[in-house]
């Protein structure tokens, strides 16, 4: 099922699933409980269809209309992962990733009818973890929630401490510090510094990065270069420079002493 604009087409037909008690898809159990969802998408018609199609596929689904209300939902109802389209009344979805990565790591994925390289970069920028393009295919996005959910309860107790320059890697600890001092990363990013750290000095590919981290077999490496950007930033003294995480042009990252 997909939902969401159609090209040439103002209105938007769906075949909603058909309603009944289900058991819920075991990846969408998290940490011994159903999954919950905050939805934010200010079509009332795609909101809705979006929010059954989800709970069908088992998860908890709060549906809002604006970045502000999902704000307050979630002071009220954490959630595990939130969606958000960037065409919002008020605060936009850009502002909305932007507030929730001041003071949250929660997993963000854009639902968006904007496909233009520079909407999706800015988005990832701001601190989106994943990018899917309207209209949704339901099946899918329902997987790339399940890959997320396995990234977040993933844990390496037995990968060791990495040691690169100033920069200190404990995957078991979940922590990372720049000269002694603690860095703030993203689920995705600290995913991406430790598969890294695990094979330091070697090259890993883009499509590499993308199966190991994000799980997909193929998909959008944009994914992998904004985000190694955004890590730039945070562990390097110079991003425009880096001596820790650096490209090798043609084949992909690798991190070095």
């Amino acid at each position: 099922m997909a939902v969401g604009p159609q090209p040439h087409d103002r209105s938007v037909s769906v075949r909603l699933p058909q309603r009944g008690p289900r058991r819920p898809h075991p990846a969408a159990v998290h940490h011994g409980r159903v999954a919950h969802l905050l939805l934010v998408e200010d079509d009332d018609g795609i909101r809705l269809s979006l929010q059954l199609a989800l709970e069908d596929e088992g998860h908890r689904v709060t549906a809002v209309p604006t970045a502000e209300a999902g704000l307050a939902r979630l002071a009220d109802d954490p959630a595990d992962t939130v969606l958000v389209d960037l065409t919002l009344p008020g605060m936009d979805g850009y502002d909305l990733i932007r507030a929730l990565r001041r003071t949250s790591d929660v997993p963000v994925v854009v639902v968006s009818a904007r496909d233009d390289t520079h909407d999706i970069v800015a988005a990832l920028e701001a601190g989106a973890d994943d990018y899917v393009v309207k209209p949704v295919a339901v099946k899918e996005l329902a997987a790339r929630l399940r890959a997320l959910r396995r990234r977040a309860r993933s844990s390496e107790p037995d990968s060791p401490v990495t040691v690169v320059g100033d920069l200190r890697i404990s995957p078991a600890a979940g922590e990372v510090t720049l000269s002694g001092q603690p860095v703030t990363l993203t689920r995705t990013e600290f995913r991406l510094l430790t598969e890294l750290a695990a094979q330091v000095g070697l090259v890993l590919s883009r499509g590499q990065l993308l199966t190991r981290v994000w799980e997909y077999d193929f998909g959008d490496e944009r994914l992998v270069d904004v985000h190694v950007g955004r890590l730039r930033r945070k562990i390097e003294v110079d991003p425009a420079e880096p001596q820790h995480l650096v490209t090798v042009r043609g084949l992909g990252y690798k991190l070095q002493r």
